[in-house]
């Protein structure tokens, strides 16, 4: 694998901030050449330091209000299956295998406590190997673009 040198880095930055950026104009803005910007961004992806373009959807204006992350302890015997079972519930979104008090985090939305209530009591609390749960609603979030490197950085 090649090196990623500052232009990479830079790129990245840019476009994890805004995917939609014609080339164009993310060559004025970060002063390269457009054919440079488009032979490394075809060259990121080739390297699979992209993996895709993608969008950011506003779940609260679908209606996704409640946020939770669900810590599961599980009979590992059964993680398999316990994963496969979480996948088949709508409103999770992500399972992550983790360190720490529990064996996986779930990320889950709903469009209300009581739906995210029959989520947690209904459905995860009745699949079978799950020993037990704790859920926490999320009440704010912040969160930035990972800034691989700044088109401001001197360095």
């Amino acid at each position: 694998m090649g090196k990623v040198d500052d232009l990479d880095l830079q790129i990245l930055s840019e476009l994890s901030n805004d995917a939609s950026i014609s080339i164009p104009r993310l060559s004025k803005k970060i002063n390269v050449n457009s054919s440079v910007v488009y032979s490394r961004i075809k060259r990121l992806i080739k390297r699979k330091l992209i993996e895709r373009f993608t969008i950011v959807v506003n779940d609260t204006e679908l209606g996704y209000n409640v946020k939770a992350l669900t810590g599961i302890n599980m009979d590992t015997k059964k993680r398999d299956h316990i994963i496969e079972e979480l996948f088949k519930i709508e409103g999770v979104r992500e399972v992550a295998e983790v360190t720490g008090r529990f064996d996986i985090l779930v990320t889950m939305y709903a469009k209300s406590l009581d739906q995210m209530h029959k989520m947690v009591s209904e459905k995860i609390g009745r699949i079978e190997g799950i020993q037990s749960s704790e859920s926490f609603i999320e009440m704010k979030s912040r969160s930035k673009a990972m800034p691989y490197k700044s088109s401001k950085d001197s360095n």
